[in-house]
């Protein structure tokens, strides 16, 4: 039973090392490790396999054991196929001697199944006697020395990729070599031994051997590629604040833009039609005289006049959001502190107006109204109202000597 003990031993390993790529559901996996856990799904079959072949030879069941055997190499030829699909895939290079290598796994696969099936009426690979006595045919170690050879070549191929390779993919080669030279080892043994279970012992080591090199690099690798998404991620975001303060501050005059005003008014339009218990005004500003301005002074004193009525308009309503929705037109929406004193701020700004009018210095026309539920069924119903009143308050400035 020492037979079947070591296939179980290599069996469980497989299992504990592999748990994670053989049984979890894998999102977004990458081709090379679906071919890789096709190649570790043979390797379990062929290892269960070897175990039974331990219990039903110990225990005489000749024609378990015979069925058992063809399972055995049928799974040794899947085994062949993934592995040299992994290994050409996996290090990411494309070459000729890659495709080499597959075409050769494929064509060893496939005479290695052909002869299985040939052997169920001519016993070329292997017999068992009705004495339950496993006897290995010629064919069968021309199969195992064209597997050895295969080895050996992607051994070889990754030790050249080792030394002429890429830093970041060496280890890659290094886990190939490796196991390519771990089974071809005891293979090679195993021509002179074939009642010994060497098949799994050397898939026991070479697994391992890839799941140091193969898995916990990748990992470093994965590690390393979500950390850089992260720092690009996060420039991403930088970006978008820096767009999103572009798009929703005003150039000229550092207040906020009429993109930001029609998210405020989507807001206010939200909470109005939820029936909310909302209170707010909006004051509608022009200034006067700037055509004017930028027809005798030029647009550059045209954007000075506009900074200037812009800082005095920040001035006064200093605890409300100003945006600027044209040329020299703004808009200040009163929540709060100033939404409770409007009617002082109105009256104290409409005074600092027609004073400027007298003095000739800058002059804006406001505005001014309140959100009523009763009235209002939208926040433009109270703009346009405000604006309304901003017209009848401009005319009335310009009449004013």
């Amino acid at each position: 039973m020492y037979y079947a003990t070591i296939g179980g031993l290599a069996i469980l390993i497989l299992l504990i090392e592999n748990y994670d790529l053989l049984f979890r559901r894998i999102q977004d996996v990458q081709p090379v490790w679906k071919d890789y856990r096709h190649f570790l799904i043979a390797v379990l079959a062929y290892e269960v396999t070897d175990v039974l072949w331990g219990i039903l030879e110990s225990r005489k069941l000749a024609f378990l054991l015979y069925a058992d055997t063809t399972l055995y190499f049928i799974a040794m030829a899947f085994g062949v196929l993934f592995w040299t699909k992994f290994v050409v895939t996996y290090p990411g290079e494309q070459h000729t001697y890659g495709k080499f290598l597959l075409i050769t796994g494929r064509v060893l696969a496939a005479v290695e199944i052909s002869a299985v099936l040939l052997n169920l009426a001519v016993p070329v690979l292997f017999s068992v006697d009705a004495q339950c006595v496993y006897r290995a045919n010629p064919f069968r170690y021309v199969l195992l020395i064209s597997q050895i050879i295969l080895l050996v070549l992607t051994a070889l191929r990754a030790c050249q990729a080792v030394v002429q390779g890429k830093v970041d993919i060496r280890n890659r080669h290094i886990a190939i070599a490796g196991f390519g030279f771990i089974m071809a080892a005891f293979l090679t043994i195993q021509l002179w031994h074939p009642y010994l279970p060497l098949y799994s012992v050397a898939y026991l080591l070479g697994t391992c051997l890839l799941h140091t090199f193969v898995i916990n690099n990748e990992k470093e690798a994965y590690k390393t590629k979500l950390e850089l998404a992260i720092v690009r991620e996060n420039q991403q975001y930088e970006e978008l604040v820096h767009a999103r303060r572009l798009a929703y501050k005003d150039a000229l005059t550092g207040v906020r833009t009429k993109l930001a005003y029609l998210e405020y008014e989507a807001k206010w339009d939200a909470a109005i039609q939820k029936g909310l218990n909302v209170g707010f005004a909006i004051a509608v500003f022009d200034v006067n005289g700037l055509k004017i301005i930028n027809d005798t002074l030029g647009h550059e004193k045209g954007d000075q006049f506009i900074i200037e009525a812009c800082r005095m308009i920040c001035r006064h309503f200093q605890h409300s959001p100003v945006f600027r929705i044209g040329g020299d037109e703004f808009v200040a929406i009163l929540d709060g502190e100033d939404y409770q004193n409007r009617d002082e701020l109105k009256r104290s700004f409409d005074q600092m107006m027609e004073l400027s009018k007298q003095t000739e210095q800058i002059v804006i026309a406001m505005g001014l109204s309140v959100y009523d539920a009763k009235e209002d069924g939208a926040f433009h119903d109270v703009f346009t109202r405000a604006d309304r009143l901003m017209y009848q308050r401009k005319h009335f400035l310009k009449s004013l000597s």
